[in-house]
């Protein structure tokens, strides 16, 4: 099933919808585990950012070639690496990425994102799938001159637009068949499979959740392959998970 958020023509706030082919259903009742599909949706309009996160947790190096592609003394990690970014960041599928500073390289980093379905604290390993609601795609935009200058990475990845999401959350995915990609003005650019992560999604949930509470409609961000780069205005930036689909946005 394909869940999003959908804006119709004339209105103001995004309906939530159960995406089936072409058509758009009421997305009914608050379980993001069980949505149950409502009424058809007539009328035009246009998804937008498939949810609106309490919060955007981020896995930094979480695949083994990215670690030192920028950095060769760079250690590869015995435990994942979190950061967070702002959920003003939020944009959805066809929104332009407005690059903060143009005079620094701002790279695309292509991701498979997992959305919370209920409340996750300590969640073991082997009962990982229970938590999550599906998955989507994500874009983890990053200012690389500000986040070398910092230390740490806040600031150089939490402007607006720096996390374009969607196109919508599916529901079901097979992780070992899944892969990451990117592809910027149509060229192929990352291209790796999921189940090359250091750090496998189902750690992922239990190690976030022994730190924090996730909560229904939370994000995480699960890490970018090998072969992130810059984009400028006029580049149009798509980031591709098989299995779900294709999120694609312009850059100004």
């Amino acid at each position: 099933m394909q869940l999003g958020r959908v804006l119709l023509d004339g209105e103001t706030t995004p309906r939530r919808v159960v995406i089936d082919k072409k058509d758009w259903y009421a997305w009914e009742g608050d379980d993001w585990l069980r949505p149950v599909k409502g009424d058809k949706i007539d009328g035009d309009g246009h998804l937008v950012a498939p949810l609106n996160p309490g919060k955007i947790v981020c896995v930094g190096l979480n695949y083994l070639d990215h670690v030192t592609e920028r950095d060769a003394t760079r250690k590869v990690p015995d435990e994942p690496v979190l950061f967070m970014k702002p959920t003003s960041s939020i944009i959805g599928p066809g929104e332009p990425i407005t690059i903060a500073n143009p005079e620094n390289q701002t790279d695309y980093e292509a991701e498979l994102a997992l959305v919370i379905g209920r409340t996750a604290r300590d969640v073991p390993q082997e009962h990982w799938r229970e938590y999550i609601a599906g998955f989507t795609c994500a874009n983890d935009v990053s200012d690389r001159t500000l986040q070398k200058k910092d230390g740490q990475w806040v600031r150089a990845k939490g402007f607006h637009t720096y996390c374009p999401v969607g196109p919508w959350i599916e529901t079901e995915l097979d992780l070992d068949q899944a892969v990451v990609q990117s592809r910027l003005n149509g060229e192929l650019r990352q291209d790796q499979a999921v189940s090359n992560m250091l750090f496998p999604v189902p750690l992922l949930v239990s190690y976030i959740s022994g730190i924090m509470t996730l909560d229904p409609g939370d994000l995480i961000l699960t890490g970018t392959p090998f072969n992130v780069g810059p984009m400028q205005a006029g580049d149009t930036i798509e980031v591709a998970v098989s299995g779900i689909g294709t999120l694609a946005n312009p850059v100004a």
